[in-house]
């Protein structure tokens, strides 16, 4: 059977995100525990040119959720602002990015296959098609947030394993 624009995107999504939703539940409950406190840790960066945690997960629900509502209007933006960035904050945008995937259809998902986007930034608008969006941008986007968040918590000493990352795998035959 052939992969389908759904499974590419908006289940591949969902495991992303409820992986993401795992590691930030695990990350509190430890940091709780040993430092530093969660809130703080929103701040963290890995590097000083990078942005902090903050942004990483506020990334990971933009490019899942907002990527498929980008889809849907034909323009996807960076990222809204976010007024709350503590680490609860943090944790109910992954919940809204997983309900909001998980209450869109097959059919529905599918139907974006093959269309017309544009990623707007200020006046530039970089063309796309919403497969090549998929599969150049925005899998790759929510991967790379998901991975440093991963990283950012793992540093920080969140007993945290690549099995944690990869989430529940679609296994079966």
């Amino acid at each position: 059977m052939a992969l389908s624009f759904y499974d590419l995107s908006a289940a591949s999504y969902l495991q992303t995100l409820r992986a993401n939703a795992a590691i930030l539940a695990r990350g509190r409950s430890y940091l709780e525990e040993h430092g530093p406190t969660p809130d703080e840790l929103t701040r963290f960066r890995l590097r000083d040119d990078m942005a902090p945690l903050s942004f990483q997960v506020i990334s990971v629900w933009h490019h899942s959720l907002g990527a498929l509502r980008g889809m849907q209007a034909g323009v996807f933006t960076p990222p809204p602002a976010v007024d709350d960035t503590s680490y609860a904050g943090l944790e109910a945008l992954v919940a809204q990015a997983i309900d909001g995937v998980a209450a869109l259809g097959e059919d529905e998902v599918n139907s974006l296959a093959g269309r017309t986007m544009v990623f707007r930034i200020g006046d530039r608008e970089i063309p796309f098609t919403t497969d090549n969006f998929l599969t150049s941008f925005s899998l790759p986007n929510v991967h790379f947030h998901a991975t440093t968040t991963y990283a950012v918590l793992r540093m920080h000493g969140v007993p945290l394993g690549k099995r944690d990352f990869l989430g529940e795998m679609r296994i079966g035959t």
